[in-house]
């Protein structure tokens, strides 16, 4: 794609955002960008996120689960970036009309005490860089058609990568666990809405390990000339699949002895 056509998706998803009128399918209209070219989509509207006032406050992680690759066709995670106004309170109310289709996902989140600066980074790297771990859920939402209504293409990778990874909000549990607390492979959660089971996971669903997901980001961060800053908040990625949610909804993520993490939309 070239830089004018980028910045043309950039300026759809960001006014799509701002309306909550979701914009088409960014692969259709051009069904031969690249991966390279859906980042370069989703670094140009982090830019117009930024110059409105946004702050940057940490890093996602999505598309960690086998089953999530597959159903998408690719074999590596995606990621997004975190700003400040899309933190809620644990047990907060989320507005109705923030969001256009918010779904969400149970997630262990890392809090970082120091920086990370790929390439090469290790398990270990990671583990003496985390502050605390702690539950979460992540909120998704699709500036961007799930569908195009004329001829059901689905969209692809590529236009949830450019949509920064469907990134729209989170919720941080209030426990807060030294890295070495647990064995993160077998920290699980049970999702209900509405006091209704919908899902359960283990965080082994992430790469086999949720730090493993950390030491992904980092390193591929460094192929862009980023990396994981001190203070940062880095969702791991997501061990169930996503939930749809309506208004009234009420959400609770039991993560038994890691603690819980609760929302109302």
């Amino acid at each position: 794609m070239t830089p004018e056509q980028i910045q043309t998706a950039a300026d759809a998803l960001f006014t799509a955002e701002k309306s909550r009128q979701q914009t088409g399918l960014i692969s259709l209209a051009h069904p031969d960008m690249t991966m390279d070219d859906a980042y370069a989509i989703q670094s140009a509207l982090v830019g117009k996120k930024l110059e409105a006032g946004g702050k940057q406050r940490g890093w996602k992680i999505g598309l960690t689960s086998k089953a999530m690759q597959s159903a998408l066709g690719i074999d590596i995670p995606d990621s997004g970036i975190l700003f400040e106004d899309m933190f809620f309170a644990d047990g907060g109310q989320i507005p109705r009309n923030r969001f256009i289709q918010p779904r969400i996902e149970a997630e262990i989140a890392f809090v970082m005490k120091s920086a990370i600066t790929g390439p090469d980074i290790t398990r270990e790297d990671v583990i003496a860089a985390t502050d605390y771990v702690c539950p979460s859920l992540e909120i998704l939402d699709t500036r961007i058609l799930r569908q195009d209504p004329s001829t059901g293409t689905p969209r692809k990778i590529f236009d949830t990568i450019a949509d920064n990874a469907a990134n729209a909000g989170i919720v941080l549990g209030e426990q807060k666990h030294g890295i070495d607390a647990f064995d993160l492979r077998w920290v699980g959660a049970i999702v209900a809405t509405n006091d209704e089971v919908e899902e359960t996971g283990l965080g082994a669903g992430v790469l086999n390990d949720p730090v493993m997901g950390i030491v992904w980001l980092a390193n591929r961060l460094a192929q862009y000339n980023q990396s994981i800053s001190a203070g940062d908040v880095v969702l791991s990625g997501s061990f169930i699949r996503p939930v749809e949610t309506q208004h009234g909804d009420k959400i609770h993520a039991d993560f038994g002895p890691f603690g819980h993490v609760n929302c109302t939309f």
